[in-house]
This record gives structure tokens, C-alpha cells and sequence, in this order.
């Protein structure tokens, strides 16, 4: 992957798109959450929650990399997944938008 340079701008449209999509993900996942929580019934649903829990905060750790250099790969799955759509990272360079829309066309 390439070495893009960031403006300051395009640092500010990147943090706001990243920050977004988190909370909205991780809403998703409470209303997930609480769901189960609804249903569960007996000890066995207790672990199968925690299991669940388990896997999504590896999923979102080893989605969410706010480094510079992870950003396009982030924001292109994060496009992919539609917790981001093109407005929100309106205002970055062509450049890193088409990497972005490459990666999310995978």
C-alpha cells in the first residue's frame, strides 16, 4: 500500500469518519447485545453472550487502526460494511478516495 501524506484538513475529515463509524458500530453492537441479554434463559446464554462479546471486540480492535498509515485499508472495509458511505470522507484527496473505493470493491 502506498505511503499517502495527510493535510491537516483531511486528518480532521479522517478522525470524524472514524469516530462515526466506531459509535455507530459499536451501537449496533449494544442493540445486538441487548437482545441477547433479553432472550437469555438459562446459564448456558450467559457464556454464549460472553462468547459473543469475545469475538466482536476482536473483530473491532483489529478493525479500528487509527495509524495514518492503516487508514485507507480501514476506511476502505468500513465502506465495504457500510458504517461509512462517500460523504463522510467527502474532502480527502481523489487519490486516497479511489484507493479507498478499491479496497471496498473487494
Amino acid at each position: 500500500m502506498r505511503d499517502f501524506k495527510w493535510s491537516e484538513a483531511e486528518k480532521k475529515v479522517a478522525r470524524r469518519a472514524f469516530d462515526a463509524a466506531f459509535k455507530n458500530e459499536c451501537a449496533a453492537l449494544m442493540k445486538k447485545l441487548k437482545g441477547l441479554a433479553v432472550k437469555a434463559e438459562n446459564p448456558d446464554d450467559i457464556w454464549a453472550i460472553h462468547d459473543f462479546l469475545t469475538e466482536q471486540r476482536k473483530t473491532i480492535d483489529g478493525k479500528y487502526d487509527y495509524r495514518y498509515s492503516q487508514l485507507i485499508v480501514v476506511f476502505g472495509r468500513l465502506l465495504r460494511e457500510r458504517w461509512i458511505d462517500d460523504k463522510d470522507i467527502e474532502g480527502l484527496s481523489e487519490e486516497k478516495l479511489n484507493a479507498i473505493r478499491l479496497i471496498a470493491s473487494f
